[in-house]
């Protein structure tokens, strides 16, 4: 007779190898992206731990294996999800008695992305302050500051004695103070196209005196120059400025004195001044030719003769109309023409003179 409960053990047996077998299918399938991160430590990750970006699970830490003075952390990234290739992996620490897990960021949005078997480097991930590093950092900066360290003579007592009497009583100027730049800083935030722009603009500048460096040591040595001669005549600069203070005062007691007079030569003047405007060209004319003509006058002055001896060229004068008479022998003048005699009877331009021989006078 067949006892009831071999076909149950049976069952049993049966139920449990299909359950083995699933879990080994789905461990022998799974396709997701393994990825190693190290750490200089990882405390508080174990195997098991949750991988998340953006606080989203995405996977698991695989398992976590100290090798000399790192950690190395296997990380498993469920499949169909991408992380850019320069991610890095931050161990997160929500609280101080909470899970801690391993997050990776940025979040992939284009771009090449982390492949399987890929390695992110130790200088490139994070981990949280622990709070015996905390205390540690506290320890040492109290004993930095205390009676066998900054405050051995008592310099550190005395600062704080002396902020202490500079702050009491000024809370609310403070807190004006503090207020003011808070609107400062809203304003810097709104502007701040403006300020970066500023701040290119005076890189500009920087960068034109670094290499004007020259010019710039140059214009300050003048400058010491001005300023140490200002300093070595300082008396003197004193009594001059002191004599030309009681001449401005002399000046104005006369204006006052003679304000009529002054307005009437002032209005005098309005004339004169409108000619000389009037008229700038034919001066600016004569300003360009008077040196010239100065020189042909010292030229022509003959110191034998005491005469100005000077010589017209006849043959720049205009033949468009008709020229002045010329005082000729006899009393006759001629009044211009191509030739030939004048209408007295003698001679022409182009005869010759009895008195050319005397000389150009």
């Amino acid at each position: 007779m067949t006892s009831p409960r071999k076909p149950l053990a049976a069952g049993l047996t049966l139920a449990v190898l299909a359950a083995c077998g699933l879990v080994a299918v789905r461990v022998l399938d799974d396709e997701g992206t393994r990825i190693t991160a190290w750490f200089d430590r990882a405390v508080g990750i174990y195997a098991g731990s949750d991988l998340r970006v953006l606080g989203v699970r995405v996977g698991e830490v695989e398992s976590v294996e100290p090798q000399g003075t790192r950690v190395r952390v296997r990380l498993l990234l469920d499949e169909g999800v991408r992380v850019p290739a320069d991610a890095r992996a931050l161990v997160v620490a929500p609280s101080i008695v909470a899970d801690r897990y391993v997050q990776l960021s940025p979040a992939y949005s284009t771009g090449p992305a982390l492949s399987d078997g890929a390695e992110l480097p130790a200088a490139r991930n994070r981990t949280p302050v622990e709070i015996d590093q905390l205390y540690a950092s506290i320890t040492e900066l109290s004993r930095a500051l205390g009676p066998n360290g900054a405050n051995s003579a008592g310099a550190l007592s005395e600062l704080l004695d002396t902020g202490a009497k500079n702050l009491k009583g000024n809370g609310a100027s403070i807190g004006t103070s503090i207020k003011e730049f808070g609107k400062a800083a809203k304003t810097l935030d709104g502007s701040s196209e403006d300020f970066f722009t500023t701040l290119g603009q005076l890189q500009t500048f920087t960068t034109m005196l670094k290499d004007k460096d020259g010019d710039v040591r140059t214009a300050q040595e003048r400058l010491d120059e001005v300023v140490g001669y200002f300093a070595e005549n300082k008396d003197d600069l004193a009594g001059a400025l002191k004599e030309l203070g009681r001449a401005l005062v002399q000046v104005k007691a006369f204006i006052k004195d003679n304000r009529g007079e002054l307005k009437k030569n002032v209005d005098r003047l309005v004339p004169l001044t409108q000619t000389l405007v009037d008229q700038r060209a034919s001066l600016a004319e004569a300003l360009d030719v008077a040196p010239l003509a100065a020189t042909n006058v010292v030229n022509a002055y003959n110191p034998a003769t005491r005469t100005l001896d000077g010589r017209a060229n006849l043959n720049e004068i205009s033949m468009g109309g008709p020229l002045l008479p010329l005082p000729v022998a006899g009393g006759s003048a001629s009044t211009g023409g191509s030739g030939g005699t004048s209408s007295t009877g003698g001679p022409g331009p182009g005869a010759s003179s009895p008195a050319a021989g005397e000389g150009d006078r």
